[in-house]
């Protein structure tokens, strides 16, 4: 017997708070981990499917450009069995046009996982092109789903890759500075740039979250390459200061259900963080791969503790 339903409703706010405040994790966990997951946007072309929308959700609502308001208008949901469904309205205002409301409208279908409401299906829209909405065109999950059919695909099951990720350092002093509309083109020069050294070596650009990037490449002679060709674009670029960090690590990849890339994407993000403005990083077995020979030499070599990975793990420095 369909009634209505509080639940639900409860649910559906979450979704929409994670979405207000950034909260990604929460975005990534109220949505099914099964493969009929369907995630319908604004845009012309905007209908992704499966594990792809749960991994670049955080991203796709965290280019967002940053609200100045954002009430609710309209909100209803309902339950029939293992199945609900929720329709919420929203104003917003965006703070690079305070002038302006735009209406924003959300369906969502939930059904029961485990005796958790989970998010199936949701359809956003607003009566306007998507480019004028925000400023500029979303293609996160676009990325992702791309990705999944050229290059290093991300179906592969296994294979030797070299997984690179970037991050800028000091982006929060330079979005206060710049205000989010300015760094919100910068980031997405740089994202260009950096894509252009990446493809330039055979590389692969998987995916942008916030303002980092992950990338993968064949060989480690590569993905070292483009790492030093985008610390010069960095040091030689007109625009604002970034301060930037690389790490690499190489080894054979999985494809798990979480986890384009199992351990080795893991690794490579924590000796990424371990780096220092204007550093890159790289592992023991990156290094080996190379050896010292020809454009490449490595110092600084420290034995490290890397959370979530056991034992203490070799990481050098690339001169």
């Amino acid at each position: 017997m369909t009634r209505p339903s509080p639940e639900v409703l409860a649910v559906s706010r979450r979704w929409i708070d994670a979405i207000q405040y950034r909260r990604g994790t929460e975005l990534r966990n109220l949505m099914s981990e099964q493969d009929h997951l369907r995630f319908v946007g604004t845009g012309e072309g905007e209908l992704w499917a499966g594990n792809a929308v749960r991994e670049g959700v955080a991203a796709f609502f965290g280019g967002n450009p940053t609200l100045l308001r954002h009430d609710e208008t309209f909100a209803e949901a309902f339950e029939n069995g293992e199945t609900g469904w929720s329709c919420l309205t929203h104003e917003i205002v965006f703070a690079h046009q305070p002038d302006r409301i735009f209406n924003v409208r959300t369906t969502l279908i939930l059904e029961l996982e485990a005796g958790v409401w989970k998010i199936v299906h949701r359809h956003g829209s607003v009566p306007i092109p998507n480019v004028e909405f925000v400023g500029y065109e979303q293609t996160v999950i676009a990325d992702l789903v791309a990705a999944a059919r050229k290059g290093f695909a991300l179906d592969q099951r296994e294979g030797f890759a070299s997984i690179m990720f970037t991050d800028i350092v000091n982006s929060s002093r330079l979005a206060s500075v710049l205000g989010d509309r300015l760094w919100s083109a910068e980031v997405a020069r740089h994202f260009d740039e950096l894509r252009g050294c990446i493809e330039e070596v055979g590389g692969q650009f998987v995916k942008s979250l916030g303002d980092g990037t992950m990338s993968s490449f064949p060989d480690p002679a590569s993905a070292l390459s483009a790492a030093q060709a985008i610390m010069d674009a960095t040091e030689r670029s007109d625009g604002p200061a970034i301060a930037l960090r690389i790490g690499i690590h190489t080894g054979n990849v999985v494809q798990t259900k979480d986890d384009f890339f199992g351990t080795v994407v893991n690794k490579a993000a924590r000796i990424a963080a371990l780096a220092a403005p204007g550093e890159i990083r790289v592992s023991d077995a990156t290094r080996a791969r190379v050896g010292e020979a020809g454009a490449f030499r490595f110092i600084e070599e420290t034995s490290v503790e890397l959370e979530g990975l056991d034992g203490l793990h070799t990481v050098f420095r690339l001169a």
